[in-house]
């Protein structure tokens, strides 16, 4: 769906030169604006932008196919110019694969009464600069400013072939074996100067008319309706409607044997129109359309309504197209080109994403492509609040959840983006989606849909069409100023640029005062990790909308801000008036309304505790009941909430049955279980998620249901998984009765009939006789077979490094792929182990082991291979958290001090995150334990010592039968 991209820079929006229209003035000027917004795109333009002396304002295309078979077409456009400036040249975009055969130039308008119109231009010469895809025409005679000329260009081009790109031919195959062969156009980014000769770049719009001649037997679409018809016995020429003003990128045709189905709800009439729909699809995937043209008239009324505007012309093509390769749909103006499996998919959300671009996108258009971003974020969110409207259920009430506490997670790291930088630009692409939602809440739904509608009725207006990404935010500014829903000296744009421009989010402290009736509020940058001594303190501010709810007077469609926490608050404290008692809670930031976690004061969530526990729970919505959660455990996390108060939080999930609170609980178990594994405390912590676990799980049972909502079999399916690798025994067993199929095959070889959910469970509580098997898998894994897929054996390898809880088996795992230099495991298998084995305490103790051991024959054999040696070290030492970690690497460091090398720095680096993770456990540890002796119950307790009294608890191993037992007690006992 709408996935975590975009921002850089924020500078001051320029002034519009007067006296030219919106959407072509001053060029230079138009790289200045308060949101700068780099999108997918930026990397893929040219560097090289037009010179913008001349500008269209007119396209006549004629296009030529003289039969299907054919791989080339016959061109001819003719362009209408309009001068701003002198100039003795025209310069196009024009693709190297376009050959050019006659050019001509003749004058349409004079800008004086001297010269006579019609007469033709004397062309001096024409250049072609291929780096830049430029067609230069130089001109004898001065084209002066206030003229208009008309470009005649006839030429040949080739149709792209196995790429979706250009005019491109394609092709599907029916049921029988018989080739259906199409033509059709993909023109975003620079691609319409694969079709014709023109000005390739979004601010020059123009009106398109097209003139087609294709083979008979088929039908064209493009974006407005044919006008005329003439069919021979082996051609059709058509004439299509002009178009009105727009970019070259949205031109668009198609000329297939497609069929089409037409919807039995009708779009409302507006504007005096009423919109044609049509749904294309090959005639044998028809049936898995028939729900989609009405589907596409629901979406269409809703945003009629919401802009209060049709999309601007007469009809809407909606055409699943055969084999098509680009990453998303193909949004043309009238004329929609989608993937089959989108198409018919029974979502609401894609479909209406993508229709959101027939108004803004198509109707009105990024100015540049670095602010089409904020194009994307507008209508991720438009598309989000559709979804809701239309079809609830879709959601499953988790958005925005599922994509804003990624971000927290990632915000709060040291460096953010370190380890994937390539989400950086869909991160903030999301971050500016979810500002837009702040404002629907903060300023109201209605003021918003306002201000989206001004929006886009004046830029929709013929003398603009364009816009710049800091344009909807100025007239969301308009609207808060007329409301008075701001306080003085804020602004929208100014509030949005703090939001979109960091990659850090705040963390608002809320200390209540009980007897003075005062709040204080603070802010600084939330961080879940501990940042090392030498990174340079970051000290951003933001302008925060302070929601607030009181348990007496509890009234979630209340989302106007009681107070607005400014940065000229920071760095004096803020206070302000409680809404409430000492003796009711208060939630502030309720439904996640702003992107930022919240702290209260011990009393205040002492009091949240107690109410969730409850039996008015669900008075508290379930994003905000999960927001209190999640929140409470990352503070925790992070050093701002003693863990004891963090896990009172948790004490409500016992009789919580919503999906939404319980989606971000198992991240949690994750986090905190990875700092505590191989402790004492760990089997406590196990034994107190299952209690929780075990209520739901079982109200869930085990198989699903038919029609089951997805969110159900998700839950069941997070459920299993850790109960599986605590290793609950009606799991392990089920995960070993279908590996004895593989087990037991024949030719086992030829193919895995095991689902991967299996592998783990069986390779971490089965038998060794069970991962001997799996590792012979991986070593014998045939290297030339067709039906077998190189990822198959990279998960196997990974659940065989990464999931056995025996030492001995990790110990084997080594022994062959490094000592015995087994020829089937390659560098990069023998580093995936490595990197495997820190997702457990045993696995990096054990490769810790295995180093310290066999220190020179390891050094001599990676010492040609730096990535290897770096490789192991880092593994081995790195993932320790406690003391005695601390000191087993330390003296490791200075047994071997100067024959690390390469590898000198990443363990003096391990040294600096192990002193850091052991005061974290230090200080938090005890508390947990504390906490979990006090609140497990008494049979839970008592299992535990029995197993910590045995000598196998101190290498981490449990002993499958008792462990299984154990957990199946407490489910069953």
């Amino acid at each position: 769906m709408m996935w975590l991209t975009l921002l850089s820079g924020f500078v001051l929006l320029s002034a519009i030169t007067c006296g030219l229209p919106r959407g072509i003035s001053d060029v230079q000027g138009r790289w200045k604006r308060s949101i700068d917004l780099n999108d997918i795109y930026y990397s893929k333009m040219r560097q090289y932008r037009l010179p913008n002396e001349v500008r269209p304002t007119s396209y006549h295309v004629d296009i030529k196919i003289p039969f299907i078979e054919s791989n080339q077409f016959n061109g001819r456009v003719k362009i209408n110019f309009t001068a701003y400036d002198i100039s003795d040249r025209i310069t196009l975009n024009i693709h190297p694969n376009l050959e050019i055969s006659l050019v001509t130039i003749r004058l349409i308008k004079s800008s004086t009464d001297d010269a006579t119109e019609d007469e033709y231009f004397n062309i001096a010469r024409t250049e072609r600069q291929t780096k830049k895809s430029w067609y230069i025409i130089h001109l004898e005679q001065m084209l002066k400013e206030g003229s208009a000329c008309e470009v005649d260009i006839t030429y040949f081009g080739n149709l792209t072939l196995n790429e979706t790109t250009g005019l491109y031919k394609s092709a599907y195959m029916d049921s029988d074996g018989k080739k259906h062969p199409f033509i059709a156009t993909y023109l975003q980014l620079d691609n319409a100067q694969k079709m014709f000769p023109c000005m390739d770049e979004p601010p020059y719009k123009a009106t398109f008319k097209l003139s087609l001649s294709y083979p008979s037997g088929l039908t064209a679409l493009s974006n407005t309706p044919v006008i005329s018809r003439r069919e021979t016995s082996d051609k059709i020429e058509e004439e299509f409607a002009e178009t009105p003003r727009m970019s070259t990128n949205q031109f668009a045709l198609v000329i297939s044997d497609l069929e089409n189905i037409e919807p039995t709800e009708e779009v409302n009439e507006i504007d005096g129109r009423k919109l044609q729909v049509k749904v294309w699809g090959r005639k044998e995937f028809m049936e898995s359309l028939l729900n989609v043209p009405n589907k596409v008239v629901r979406i269409v009324n809703y945003l009629q309504n919401y802009f209060n505007c049709s999309l601007g012309l007469p009809k809407l093509d909606v055409m699943a197209i055969p084999m098509y390769s680009t990453s998303k749909a193909s949004d043309n103006w009238g004329l929609m080109f989608f993937k089959e499996s989108e198409l018919s998919s029974s979502l609401v959300w894609t479909t209406a994403y993508e229709v959101l671009y027939q108004w803004i996108g198509q109707s009105v258009t990024p100015y540049h492509r670095n602010d089409a971003p904020v194009n994307k974020a507008l209508n991720s969110f438009l598309a989000s609040m559709a979804t809701i409207d239309l079809n609830p259920n879709e959601m499953e009430g988790k958005w925005p959840m599922t994509m804003l506490y990624p971000l927290y997670y990632e915000f709060a790291q040291t460096a953010p983006f370190s380890r994937v930088a390539g989400i950086r630009q869909e991160a903030t692409w999301t971050k500016a989606e979810l500002v837009f939602r702040m404002f629907n809440y903060t300023i109201g739904r209605d003021l918003f849909q306002r201000s989206v509608r001004n929006f886009f009725h004046q830029q929709s207006k013929e003398d603009r069409r364009t816009f710049f990404a800091n344009d909807i935010f100025t007239y969301l500014n308009d609207v808060a100023n007329e409301s008075n829903n701001l306080p003085p000296g804020l602004t929208i744009n100014g509030i949005a640029a703090t939001w979109i421009n960091r990659d850090r989010v705040p963390l608002v402290t809320v200390i209540r005062d009980y007897e003075t009736g005062k709040i204080n509020l603070t802010q600084k940058v939330y961080l879940r990790d501990i940042p090392p001594q030498s990174t340079a303190k970051v000290s951003y501010q933001w302008d925060i909308p302070i929601v607030m709810q009181a348990q007496d007077k509890l009234n979630f469609t209340n989302t106007k801000p009681t107070v607005w926490l400014k940065k000229e608050n920071v760095p004096k404290n803020f206070t302000t008036s409680d809404i409430t008692d000492k003796n009711n809670f208060i939630i502030v930031n309720p439904e996640e309304i702003g992107m930022f976690p919240v702290n209260y004061d011990s009393c205040n969530w002492k009091m949240l505790s107690t109410y969730l526990q409850g039996p008015d729970r669900e008075k508290i919505p379930p994003l905000t009941r999960a927001k209190l959660l999640h929140d409470a455990w990352n503070l925790a996390y992070a050093g701002e909430l003693c863990f004891g108060v963090a896990m009172n939080m948790t004490l409500f999930l016992k009789q919580e049955k919503s999906h939404v609170v319980w989606e971000p609980v198992f991240t949690m178990i994750h986090h905190i279980g990875r700092r505590i594994e191989g402790l004492d405390v760990y089997l406590k912590f196990e034994a107190y998620i299952r209690n929780l676990l075990k209520p739901l799980y079982l109200e869930l049972g085990d198989n699903p249901e038919p029609n089951e909502p997805s969110w159900k079999t998700h839950m069941r399916g997070l459920m299993q998984n850790f109960l599986c690798r605590a290793g609950y025994e009606p799991c392990v067993k089920e995960a070993r009765d279908q590996f004895k199929k593989w087990l037991t095959d024949e030719e086992p070889d030829k193919g895995n009939p095991v689902a991967n959910k299996f592998l783990c469970p069986v390779f971490k509580w089965g038998t060794d006789e069970e991962w001997e098997f799996g590792l012979q898998r991986v070593i014998n894994f045939p290297k030339t077979s067709l039906a077998r897929k190189q990822n198959e054996r990279t998960y196997l390898l990974k659940t065989l490094a990464g999931c056995p809880k025996d030492a001995n088996k990790i110990e084997k795992l080594l022994q062959v792929a490094v000592l015995n230099q087994n020829e089937n495991f390659t560098d990069a298998d023998i580093h995936l182990i490595f990197s495997m084995l820190t997702g457990s305490a045993t696995g990096y103790k054990t490769l810790f082991n295995f180093l310290h051991e066999h220190w020179y024959t390891v050094k001599e054999q990676f010492e040609n291979k730096t990535f290897l040696w770096d490789g192991i070290v880092n593994f081995a030492t790195s993932s320790f958290n406690t003391q005695e970690g601390y000191d087993m690497v330390t003296k490791f460091y200075i047994d071997h001090k100067d024959e690390f090398e390469s590898a000198d720095a990443i363990i003096k680096k391990a040294l600096r995150i192990i002193n850091q993770e052991t005061k974290w456990n230090e200080e938090n540890v005890p508390v947990i334990d504390r906490w979990l002796m006090k609140n497990l119950p008494k049979e839970d307790l008592e299992a535990i010592t029995a197993l910590t009294s045995t000598s196998v608890l101190s290498t981490t191993v449990v002993p499958t039968t008792i462990k299984q037992e154990t957990i199946q007690d407490r489910f069953h006992g």
